[in-house]
């Protein structure tokens, strides 16, 4: 029996790790000094930040697609590549990094919310 991950929870899980992305980017020039003293110096490995960002990607994806079945919205995938973007963009552009990749997770994040919205509204008129 194939079990499906609903895409509330799958949503509130992408912007649950959008959010923490984006505090972990914004946070990391700041404490990375510290980091060892505690025993999370794995927090500013590449490999870490790549395993989250590919976590990112599937949950998005999996999440905007089970619900574009329901509703028919382009425009959340369009934020959820915009906030990828940015955050391409903020490793790319080391400058801008600090700027560019949280605005990418709350871009993540709010993609998610809009989905769940969207989600809500169109269950909500199908009951009606």
């Amino acid at each position: 029996m194939k079990t499906r991950i609903p895409s509330n929870l799958l949503d509130r899980t992408g912007m649950t790790a959008s959010i923490a992305c984006a505090i972990h980017c914004a946070a990391l020039p700041i404490i990375a000094s510290l980091l060892p003293l505690y025993g999370m110096e794995f927090l500013s490995n590449p490999l870490f930040e790549l395993a989250m960002l590919s976590l990112s990607v599937l949950i998005g994806i999996s999440a905007l697609f089970t619900s574009y079945k329901i509703h028919r919205q382009k425009l959340p995938f369009m934020i959820l590549m915009l906030g990828f973007i940015f955050i391409a963009c903020g490793h790319l552009l080391a400058g801008l990094e600090a700027f560019l990749i949280p605005v990418g997770g709350v871009l993540i994040a709010a993609s998610h919310l809009l989905n769940i919205k969207l989600n809500h509204k169109c269950r909500k008129d199908h009951h009606n």
